[in-house]
């Protein structure tokens, strides 16, 4: 959760004390990972006695008054709105994807290689999860949650202090700027598979150029062989970024009520649903863009037409009450 530094010194609310050493010259906002609220559910036969839920600190300063002005409508009721009208978008992209997968599955989507090394990783991941000690999971998840958190602040021309905190208990940064992507960052971009995707592009990138440069060879091919080991990290990995995606929200991340959480989860699901549906049109030996679209005009019809017997229902219980009432 962005946590603004509390003005210090006499100089008044508007003033901010001179900063030395690491982070100075930032607005010192704090972007956490809190992994002591789920102790109990990550780690239910270990000793957890070292933990202590972290106490959800206030918003305040500028950051504060972003997210509620002074005057009109704050900025999580507008966004708690656009939640509302992103519903029907994931409505119809949740349709659009259970439809492709559907039909997929029953053209022998599961019986293609690249598809079953998606489906082997996940798989693997599943075991990793019930045999190795949460704790390095845990550990390794904070990681990846920080290290997001810091790249996403950089993409939006953001500096991060060398002040970077990660342990069994949660992690933080420093940075001088946040907002909604910054914040939400680590819950839709799944940066181990990221990072997976972009040491096997940079490996094929750099096996075509040497080819060229000596005229031919076989190194891009050979590279290119283990495309089913890339296929079957991403699938650990994404699976691990969606487990561990769940667990935290479910358990109300502080990071959830910057933007607002209904808005933060509209948010989350959307993305990491174009995610998998991504994976699932890219892995599959046949084009499955023609039926994805029909799945999604299908999905918009019925949309439509439950928004139709709604509005039927409501005019109809409005009549039976106006009619009771004037009796």
């Amino acid at each position: 959760m962005p946590t603004p530094a509390r003005p210090q010194g006499n100089g008044g609310p508007g003033r901010q004390p001179k900063k030395t050493g690491k982070g100075a010259g930032l607005g010192a906002k704090r972007l956490r990972a809190t992994a002591a609220a789920l102790a109990p559910e990550l780690f239910p036969e270990e000793e957890t006695a070292g933990f202590s839920p972290r106490p959800e600190s206030a918003v305040h300063g500028p950051a504060a008054e972003a997210e509620t002005p002074r005057g009109g409508v704050s900025k999580q009721a507008l966004k708690f709105v656009l939640g509302i009208l992103l519903l029907p978008v994931a409505f119809i992209l949740t349709g659009g994807f259970l439809g492709t997968l559907k039909q997929s599955v029953h053209d022998g989507l599961l019986a293609q290689r690249s598809f079953g090394c998606l489906a082997v990783g996940m798989l693997l991941f599943a075991i990793l999860f019930a045999v190795v000690p949460r704790r390095i999971l845990m550990l390794a998840y904070v990681f990846g949650h920080e290290v997001t958190h810091a790249l996403w602040v950089k993409l939006f021309g953001g500096k991060v202090a060398n002040q970077f905190h990660v342990s069994l208990e949660g992690g933080h940064v420093l940075t001088d700027r946040v907002n909604t992507w910054i914040v939400l960052s680590p819950y839709f971009f799944p940066i181990y598979s990221f990072l997976a995707g972009t040491l096997y592009g940079v490996l094929l990138l750099s096996g075509e150029m040497i080819d060229l440069m000596n005229g031919g060879g076989g190194l891009y091919p050979a590279i290119a062989s283990f495309q089913w080991l890339f296929l079957l990290v991403i699938g650990c990995t994404l699976a691990f970024h969606l487990a561990f995606t769940f667990l935290l929200v479910t358990k109300s991340q502080p990071d959830l009520h910057y933007g607002g959480t209904f808005f933060s989860l509209t948010v989350i699901y959307l993305i990491n649903l174009l995610i998998i549906t991504g994976l699932l049109l890219g892995t599959s030996r046949h084009g499955l863009w023609g039926l994805y679209g029909e799945c999604l005009v299908k999905s918009t019809e019925l949309f439509v037409e439950l928004c139709g017997r709604l509005w039927v229902l409501g005019t109809e219980g409005v009549d039976v009450l106006r009619t009771s009432l004037g009796k």
